[in-house]
């Protein structure tokens, strides 16, 4: 029988799987580190600190603690497994956590009203389907990006290492810079995130060292905490047109089991962002669109105050840079902000699902889906994902 465990992730689930000889369940001591409470002062100097790893050890703990030891940088590293989590937080009571080697932001506990703090993000935790019972973490905020050329190239960074940090809950602000690169390619990107009072940024830099220009597509999704998307609006979307998508498979992003599922149809439609431009992609795409009418397909936003009771996946174009979630719930509200991206994706589970529940949420990010971003030769690209917050 599966057993359901209270979560360490606030607003999340984990599940193991039964038993079994050959399966072990997912270790609870281990997951339950994940969200660190434990956050300890030290000096730090105002500068920035740049970290370089020995190969083969990009997510050891006991080595980035040593590294900071003695400097009040409001940074904490927990090693479990195969992992290291990256705890942010500010005197303020603002926390974020990272994890390494995904890069996954896993929570973000932002300052309210009420002098207290409540969790922004939503995160998933059960048990993955390798014998060794790893868990899997899904939900928080993720990149997926796939950078291609003509030259061949098609990379999408995987694993991040911790490459330097700034700030310190001094000087109200702590960045965390993470860095993924592909040698052969002369490409290099950076997923910078940074945490003040009142915001949790995620930014993206792509350095192109190569010879010829890059493309570059995919998104910085986040998933948000909701009581329900029955009581979640989206404020702003008005006069925006749209084109109806299916989910995104990044494998890290939460969907319902039989999202989108039609009448009669025996199996759901999934995009990676990861080479989504590939010919084949592009054909598919054609040849869907010949089976449905043009109002399937794309239309224009007619509500400026969206209720998110239907499910729903789609990619605006031309939205506004900033957009409001309310969950009236919760009693919250998020503002979602880009830089950089032409495009907004949104994703709602729909009502039908347990209030407060796994699928309690709204996926709203950043992406260059339908037109993918060129970074010419030599030069760089920056996008950002920005949830900031207005309820204190």
């Amino acid at each position: 029988m599966a057993t359901i465990y209270n979560s360490p992730f606030p607003h999340c689930t984990i599940i193991s799987a039964p038993s079994s000889t050959t399966r072990r369940p997912v270790n609870k001591t281990d997951i339950s580190l994940l969200p660190v409470s434990h956050f300890t002062r030290r000096d730090f100097p105002r500068t920035r600190v740049a970290v370089s790893f020995p190969a083969g050890n990009l997510t050891n703990a006991d080595y980035l603690e040593t590294e900071f030891s003695g400097h009040e940088h409001g940074v904490t590293f927990t090693q479990i497994s195969d992992s290291c989590v990256v705890r942010m937080a500010l005197e303020s009571g603002s926390v974020a956590n990272i994890l390494l080697p995904s890069g996954l932001i896993t929570s973000y506990k932002a300052e309210m009203w009420h002098g207290g703090v409540l969790e922004i993000l939503h995160t998933s935790v059960s048990q993955g389907e390798e014998e060794d019972g790893s868990a899997v973490i899904q939900g928080g905020v993720s990149v997926a990006v796939d950078c291609s050329n003509d030259q061949g190239l098609s990379w999408s960074p995987k694993t991040w290492a911790f490459h330097q940090l700034k700030g310190s809950p001094k000087e109200d602000f702590i960045q965390v810079e993470l860095i993924s690169k592909n040698t052969e390619a002369n490409v290099e990107i950076k997923h910078i995130v940074t945490l003040k009072q009142y915001c949790l940024k995620s930014e993206i830099h792509i350095f192109n060292h190569n010879t010829s220009p890059l493309r570059m597509s995919g998104s910085v999704l986040g998933h948000l905490t909701v009581s329900t998307p029955e009581a979640t609006y989206a404020v702003g979307l008005e006069h925006s047109d749209f084109i109806n998508r299916p989910p995104f498979s990044t494998g890290t992003g939460i969907i319902p089991p039989g999202f989108g599922k039609r009448k009669n149809q025996t199996s759901s439609n999934f995009w990676d962002p990861a080479g989504i431009f590939s010919r084949s992609h592009t054909r598919n795409a054609e040849e869907k669109a010949e089976g449905e009418s043009e109002d399937e397909i794309e239309g224009e936003e007619t509500d400026n105050y969206k209720c998110l009771t239907d499910e729903m996946s789609k990619i605006y174009r031309h939205a506004p840079r900033n957009i409001t979630i309310i969950d009236r719930g919760r009693r919250n509200s998020v503002i979602v902000g880009r830089e950089g991206f032409k495009e907004v994706y949104i994703l709602s589970p729909g009502s039908k699902h347990e209030s407060y529940g796994k699928y309690a949420y709204i996926c709203i990010g950043q992406a260059a889906v339908l037109e993918p971003i060129i970074v010419e030769s030599q030069g760089e690209w920056r996008g950002v994902h920005r949830l900031h917050n207005p309820n204190t």
